[in-house]
């Protein structure tokens, strides 16, 4: 298997179009058309991580976090990411991220803090803006339904807990092709009217390619008329954060006690207490006090995530909890989820997962 092969399958989980515009994922070093010894599952590529994966005899690393994060103008080996670069690529070594494209995914980071809390009736908290497209396409009617359901086949008109959805419109389409042209119906040089129907038909962004590849082999006509538009609609499993309900609802210090404990946490941070019950929760794992005002607007109880300043918690204006059970600890499970996916996906090769903590934060 080659290295692009394991991103592809990746993709599949968290398609990396869906990263946001500051991150920097994909593949960071390496050559997407080695073939693969092993995989190394970690949360951060640190120099020790590598030196694992040397041991271990796995070419390739599949880290959740980017160690190339901006721009590197001098690899000498002074800082901990030249260091991690030099040897990644002195040993043959590829390092693949998903990081943000994972944090948008519907069964990514923060589905996995919702699976350990065992919140219930999910959403997503900041939906993604225009990730959802409409292609409009015309074709004679008697080919319409082989060309729907190309497009059903690859991912077209899926929409939330349905699929196959499409808006159909019959009419009359005229055409005339020129002396370089090849009609399949009609003839050269004469106006012909065909039967035609007119298929809408909604799809995920990262389907684009797919979408168009299915389209042009389904379709008869030799030049194919189509048009694709961006639309406003919120995807409701693609974005950041989510929200989901506790089983019963908890007293607040009960509550934060079940976070602790639950989060494998040595402390949380946490705004005041409203001695109010916690039964709606809202997570969004790494850093999330931009998220404070979405998870008040969703009308949370409580707002899980990591990195709050001191004047964040200020934010909670006594109408939520908010609790930072720390960065790392909010994304622990994620490299766990990472090699779980893998393992089911690949069976020829090691898929394994690193042994090394690399949260940087030690408590007293």
């Amino acid at each position: 298997m080659k290295v692009k092969e394991v991103i592809a399958l990746l993709e599949e989980l968290s398609p990396l179009s869906y990263s946001e515009g500051f991150d920097n994922t994909g593949l960071l070093i390496g050559d997407v058309n080695a073939t693969v010894s092993g995989i190394l599952v970690t949360l951060d590529t640190l120099e020790k991580v590598v030196d694992e994966a040397i041991e271990k005899k796995c070419n390739l690393i599949v880290s959740f976090h980017p160690i190339i994060f901006s721009g590197l103008k001098k690899i000498t080996g002074k800082t901990y990411v030249e260091r991690v670069v030099q040897k990644a690529i002195k040993h043959d070594i590829a390092i693949f991220s998903n990081h943000t494209a994972l944090d948008n995914s519907w069964n990514g980071v923060n589905a996995m803090i919702c699976e350990k809390l065992r919140l219930k009736n999910r959403s997503v908290l900041i939906p993604q803006n225009e990730t959802i497209k409409k292609l409009i396409t015309f074709v004679p009617s008697k080919d319409a339904e082989k060309v729907r359901n190309a497009l059903f086949a690859v991912g077209a008109g899926n929409i939330g807990n349905y699929e196959n959805c499409s808006f159909n419109i019959e009419g009359k389409g005229s055409f005339k092709g020129n002396e370089a042209s090849n009609p399949v119906i009609g003839k050269k040089g004469e106006t012909h009217f065909e039967e035609e129907t007119q298929i809408g038909i909604t799809f995920a962004k990262h389907l684009q390619s797919n979408i168009l590849k299915a389209l042009f082999e389904a379709h008869p006509y030799e030049e194919v008329a189509y048009e694709i538009t961006t639309l406003e609609n919120q995807n409701q499993h693609l974005g950041m954060g989510m929200v989901g309900e506790l089983e019963q609802a908890l007293d607040e210090r009960t509550f934060l006690k079940f976070l602790k404990e639950t989060m494998k946490t040595d402390c949380v941070r946490h705004s005041a207490m409203l001695d109010k019950p916690i039964k709606k929760v809202a997570v969004l794992g790494g850093s999330g006090a931009f998220a404070i005002d979405a998870a008040k607007k969703a009308g949370a109880d409580a707002f899980i995530s990591a990195d709050f300043k001191y004047h964040d918690f200020f934010r909670a204006e006594n109408t939520i909890l908010l609790a930072d059970i720390g960065h790392y600890e909010s994304e622990q499970y994620t490299k766990d989820l990472l090699h779980s996916f893998l393992k089911k996906k690949i069976t020829n090769f090691a898929v394994l997962l690193s042994q090394i903590n690399t949260n940087p934060i030690s408590y007293l």
